[in-house]
């Protein structure tokens, strides 16, 4: 006889259970709109690096520049990891102001 339940799971205290919250409902529309926001954002990034790219490719002479004694080179990558961490919080944001209605 197969049971198909695990009593080893099952049985134990706290483990047998679904999900503690009821699952979200999804808008296709505020997924499409979200959704788009990142393609948006992303490309924005992207022609941030691909700027970054190249000018190490194609003048890298430039990157040896000092900036308050740092490196071109380190200034613009620093600028580059905050600018994502920027423009992570602009989704979040965009994306939250749009849940609001």
């Amino acid at each position: 006889m197969v049971h198909s339940r695990n009593i080893w799971v099952d049985d134990m205290a706290g483990f047998g259970h679904g999900p503690s919250v009821p699952a979200e409902k999804e808008d296709a529309a505020i997924s499409a709109r979200n959704a788009r926001y990142g393609l948006w954002l992303f490309a924005i990034y992207f022609a941030c690096y691909a700027a970054f790219v190249a000018i190490n490719a194609f003048w890298p002479d430039m990157m040896s520049v000092t900036v308050a004694g740092i490196s071109l080179a380190v200034v613009l990558g620093m600028v580059l990891i905050l600018a994502a961490f920027a423009l992570a919080l602009v989704y979040a944001w965009l994306c939250r102001a749009g849940d609001q209605s």
